[in-house]
């Protein structure tokens, strides 16, 4: 088993090339980056796992909500602001609650699915209380600085 430095070595390594992937561009380059962080986000998983702190957990939830993309919208569901709530208690249930761009949003069939699974797989997490909101209604505000800032829209 590796040692907890050694994990946040590769973490850090990992998230150090999806970088260096990133400012190159090309769809493949950007593609090979976000499995590379979804890996540094499962290492640093581990590490938190060995931490067991609800406050832990949620960081480690928050990273791995931002490994989540809408395939039409290139930034992460946690900085667009689909997510409302993340609360982890101490037995390892997260509470997530989430909304979409519109009720008619085409990735309102898989896209709750994908993001219920991903925190599931979490180590530490025992149980996801999942649920989807449409109050109140998304809007731009809701969006991160750098969300704006990536989607040109400041």
């Amino acid at each position: 088993m590796p040692t907890d430095e050694h994990l946040l070595a590769q973490a850090e390594e990992k998230d150090k090339r999806a970088a260096e992937l990133e400012d190159l561009g090309g769809p493949e380059r950007v593609a090979e980056a976000q499995r590379l962080r979804g890996d540094a986000t499962r290492l640093k998983a581990e590490w938190r796992a060995r931490q067991s702190d609800c406050a832990g957990l949620e960081e480690l939830v928050v990273e791995t909500l931002r490994t989540c993309f809408d395939p039409e919208i290139p930034v992460n569901i946690y900085d667009l602001g689909l997510i409302y709530e993340v609360k982890a208690a101490e037995d390892g249930v997260v509470r997530l609650r989430m909304t979409l761009t519109s009720p008619n949003c085409p990735v309102a069939g898989y896209l709750p699915g994908e993001v219920e699974g991903k925190v599931r797989g979490i180590p530490g997490v025992t149980d996801v209380n999942f649920e989807l909101v449409w109050d109140p209604p998304w809007n731009t505000g809701m969006m991160s600085e750098e969300a704006k800032l990536q989607l040109g829209m400041m």
